[in-house]
């Protein structure tokens, strides 16, 4: 195998293109770009990688992105082939177990301090904050005050 220099590599290879051929510029481009730098950060950055682990990493960016654009038009109302994203989803699955990604669990219970101290604050961490004194009088709490407009 010939050992080529980095400057005689490709555009590609040397990182000052993304595509062998394409327009970077679009959105779905950006995007892929976008998921790529993320998988690799999960990595450990991309100067960890070997040149398989960019290769898988690189396939996972281009399922993900797939698989968005199956949603965008999956919301839209657009025809959506539940067989064709299922099939995507599970490559993808597989394709991370075998970059090494691994589901990590993540502590979601809030800290019963900082909850009680946001809720006396008048502040909700369930996206009910919103709801107003006003709105949560009872009816009964109505119906005692009279008629509206007295």
């Amino acid at each position: 195998m010939v050992s080529r220099a980095p400057e005689g590599g490709s555009k590609v290879t040397n990182g000052r293109q993304l595509f062998i051929d394409g327009d970077a510029r679009l959105k779905v481009s950006r995007r892929f770009r976008d998921v790529l730098a993320s998988i690799a950060m999960d990595l450990g950055g991309v100067d960890r990688l070997s040149e398989g682990q960019k290769q898988i990493a690189r396939r996972c960016a281009m399922l993900s992105v797939e698989c968005e654009i199956m949603e965008s038009a999956a919301v839209a109302g657009q025809p959506f082939d539940l067989d064709a994203y299922g099939q995507l989803t599970d490559r993808l699955g597989r394709a991370f177990q075998r970059l090494g990604l691994k589901r990590v669990m993540h502590d979601v219970m809030p800290d019963l301090g900082a909850y009680l101290t946001a809720t006396a604050a008048g502040k909700s961490q369930d996206g009910l904050g919103a709801v107003t004194t006003a709105d949560t009088t009872s009816a009964a709490e109505r119906s005692a005050s009279g008629p509206r407009g007295q």
